[in-house]
């Protein structure tokens, strides 16, 4: 399949794509456990480089031990590291879920804040942690959350030709219905995990197939 060549063409597509991703994926939402918009900016920290499913093997006995934003805040980083090493990354992980927790209880009254304007001002929370945590907890479609699955697809869907993060997301927020924000980056992360593997992608199982022309396409 080539690349649309006019405007109405890569739109008509990309209406395709989205109502591929609502049969395939529904009901998807974020996969990390979380009871508050403070639990979720925790375990988002603690998902880099790490699983979901990790995260939340360790997270409940976590938010056991430390209930509040301020507990966090009054224990060492090198104590909480023990407690996450699972995770991997577990001192610089540690560091800035303290840190954190010092910014949201000293500026923010304990309250994880709602705009990306302060929510990039928290340590460990670039635009990627402030999008989940806006879009899931808040429902704030502050933009889109770029990690490494949304990153591929995006690619493989010529959606983007960039590598970065950033702008991978310029390029998605500016195609994509503000309304679709959150739930599109959901529908991309489950079926990185599902189908659309960086290893071993099972295209003759995706229903994206027929508007999909990546390279390496196996099907």
């Amino acid at each position: 399949m080539k690349p649309p060549k006019t405007a109405a063409a890569r739109k008509a597509r990309l209406t395709e794509i989205l109502s591929h991703l609502d049969r395939m994926y529904p009901g998807a939402t974020c996969a990390l456990l979380h009871r508050n918009p403070w639990e979720l900016l925790v375990a988002t920290i603690l998902s880099a480089q790490c699983t979901d499913k990790r995260v939340n093997e360790v997270t409940p006995a976590l938010f056991a031990k430390y209930p509040t934003p301020r507990d966090f805040a009054a224990v060492r980083p090198e104590v909480l590291a023990q407690d996450i090493r699972s995770t991997g990354f577990f001192n610089n992980k540690a560091k800035s879920v303290v840190g954190a927790a010092l910014r949201v209880v000293n500026e923010y009254g304990g309250q994880v804040p709602r705009t990306m304007e302060e929510m990039l001002t928290i340590p460990g929370a670039a635009r990627k942690t402030a999008n989940v945590v806006l879009g899931t907890a808040y429902g704030i479609a502050s933009g889109v959350v770029v990690d490494t699955h949304v990153s591929r697809i995006a690619q493989r869907l010529d959606l983007t030709k960039h590598t970065d993060p950033v702008k991978i997301e310029q390029d998605l927020v500016a195609i994509i219905p503000p309304e679709r924000w959150i739930l599109f980056a959901h529908q991309v992360i489950l079926h990185g995990r599902a189908l659309c593997k960086a290893r071993a992608p099972e295209c003759e199982a995706c229903d994206l197939n027929a508007l999909c022309y990546a390279a390496d396409k196996r099907a």
